[in-house]
């Protein structure tokens, strides 16, 4: 099966600068991916490279088996939407005149407009202009527009990023939605609870170059110490060892004797493994 994007070996240099050196990767359809990383560290370079914004100096990549380079023509361009931070929209209209505008670009019947206004939760703003919208609701948007043609494959660069927590949940039903009906996403961000909310794997992006690739649990389990915390309920805590005879004889004692208050997994965050691989954080 032809996969939905294929990286191999990229490379991106300006001038003096490498902006992204070797990274390979795969994306199956139908993947919710998520490239991990703090900023400036190659995350849009990538995104501009995918969607024939800029050409890669090293390297090759494809979008559903066709070379990058050559999405930028109509017929490709059809088949994948983009929300990045430079929103293109017409700011003197209204944002229903900005959606109709893209609509009708894409032949699409006037009811795309409505779907795509409630799948951002901005039906009442439709007749406001762009102009007068905080930098959230123009965001919001952007990804209308991003998702009106039900895309094969989205890219959404830090999509949330000046969004409230209820928006932000708002918007995550939405992408599983899209996401449900077949819709690949890949997903840019260094929020890592929205990774691990998200994305069917992940890739950690540091300094240009990717450091470890996984689905969240499998990374989370990997690198777990393998232990879990015990507090009591005279507030004793304990960290002891999983799958050990010892574990097993003290919680079932202590558990008969009604003592456990809590038992937590020691399992790191993706934020924690990302501080581990690197000696940074994603701020």
């Amino acid at each position: 099966m032809t996969a939905a994007i294929d990286v191999q070996h990229i490379g991106k240099k300006f001038n003096d600068f490498v902006a992204l050196e070797d990274v390979s990767f795969s994306i199956r359809k139908g993947e919710i991916f998520g490239f991990l990383g703090p900023s400036g560290s190659g995350k849009t370079t990538m995104i501009k490279i995918l969607t024939a914004q800029l050409e890669q100096t090293l390297g090759q990549a494809s979008i559903f088996g066709v070379p990058a380079k050559e999405m930028n023509e109509s017929a490709n361009k059809e088949r994948f939407g983009i929300l990045t931070d430079n929103s293109g929209l017409y700011k003197r209209l209204t944002v229903e005149e900005n959606l109709l505008l893209y609509s009708n670009l894409y032949q699409l019947p006037s009811s795309a407009v409505d779907e795509a206004l409630q799948f951002v939760n901005l039906q009442a703003a439709r007749k406001k202009k762009v102009s007068t919208l905080s930098k959230g609701m123009t965001q919001r948007v952007t990804l209308a527009r991003a998702i009106m043609h039900k895309p094969d494959l989205l890219f959404l660069d830090e999509p949330t990023s000046a969004l409230d927590p209820v928006n932000t949940e708002h918007i995550y039903k939405g992408l599983r939605k899209l996401n449900d009906m077949g819709t690949t996403i890949f997903l840019t961000t260094h929020d890592m609870a929205e990774a691990e909310t998200l994305c069917d794997r992940v890739a950690f992006l540091h300094k240009g170059r990717i450091r470890e690739i996984g689905s969240p649990a499998d990374l989370m389990h990997q690198y777990s110490d393998q232990s879990i915390n015990v507090a009591l309920i005279n507030g004793e805590n304990y960290i002891l060892p999983l799958n050990e005879t010892s574990t097993a004889t003290k919680l079932s004692d202590w558990m008969n004797r009604q003592l456990v208050q809590r038992i937590q997994s020691n399992e790191p965050t993706l934020g924690d493994i990302f501080m581990q691989l690197t000696g940074s954080d994603l701020q």
